[in-house]
């Protein structure tokens, strides 16, 4: 299933959840199909999100599951970056090293 940023002509009886992210300015929202949240009603889910940064997406994408009647049993994300690294809650490849900017125009890593 994909959760959406915007509903789409053909999603009927849609479910939503709100989220806060750093990456884009102001509230979004997340939206399932309700045919899709039918499917997963009652059932078990994975969570996969690309990056993981604050956790405020996947948050949103737990409240989505939950407003749908899935059960959250797994967190996963292909990296994660910050604090987000240090989490155990979720499952993920890589670790993103975070830069700092510095009075030379270059950056370099934070550990």
């Amino acid at each position: 299933m994909v959760a959406r940023k915007s509903t789409k002509s053909y999603m009927k009886d849609v479910v939503s959840a709100s989220v806060h992210s750093i990456t884009t300015a102001g509230e979004q929202h997340l939206y399932l199909d309700g045919k899709d949240a039918d499917k997963i009603r009652g059932k078990r889910v994975c969570l996969l999100d690309d990056v993981i940064s604050t956790g405020e997406s996947l948050h949103a994408l737990e409240c989505l599951m939950e407003n749908a009647g899935a059960k959250v049993v797994k967190k996963a994300a292909i990296l994660a970056e910050g604090d987000a690294a240090d989490r155990e809650d979720i499952i993920f490849l890589q670790k993103l090293p975070l830069f700092r900017k510095l009075s030379d125009g270059e950056y370099n890593a934070i550990d």
